[in-house]
């Protein structure tokens, strides 16, 4: 039974969902401190990343009709690894941002520690350890977008003629 390709159908929603809400923390943190763009980031970081989610799921179904010793693998191997390190780094920054909320509407503490308050995005000597994480994820994602892409129209993967 010949399942269709439908990873090409949920590529773009991670691609979207997660610059676009690097590209609000990072206003946020570097810009302005605008509530608008903390809301922004927090709302399109799940989204981006539980649509990433299924694009994974959706890539790996989809490559399992393809021939394991094929001159692309190498090239598949690369954005199948890319899109799980994507999942890993937003999932991280996603986590954090909850454990932080969590905590502090809970008002637990670590012993010797204060009750976090405020945002994650507002803690102090988080601002440059975001930053990083945050523009190493908009590469990854162009860098997954654009080998994906070279596998299509360089390659033909998965592409019905």
């Amino acid at each position: 039974m010949n399942l269709p390709i439908i990873h090409p159908i949920f590529v773009h929603f991670p691609i979207v969902f997660l610059i676009a809400s690097s590209a609000a923390a990072l206003a946020y943190l570097h810009w302005q401190s605008r509530p608008e763009l903390r809301t922004l980031t927090w709302w399109m970081l799940p989204a981006g990343w539980f649509s990433l989610l299924v694009t994974i799921i959706t890539g790996i179904i989809d490559q399992g009709g393809l021939p394991p010793d094929a001159p692309y693998r190498t090239l598949l191997n690369l954005h199948t690894t890319s899109g799980l390190v994507l999942a890993l780094l937003y999932g991280d920054l996603l986590y954090r941002g909850w454990l932080h909320w969590s905590r502090q509407k809970s008002g637990s503490r670590k012993p010797g520690r204060e009750v976090p308050t405020g945002d994650l995005l507002d803690q102090p000597g988080r601002k440059w350890p975001l930053t990083i994480q945050l523009l190493l994820g908009i590469v990854i994602v162009i860098l997954s977008g654009w080998l994906g892409g070279e596998l299509v129209y360089i390659w033909g993967v998965n592409v019905g003629l």
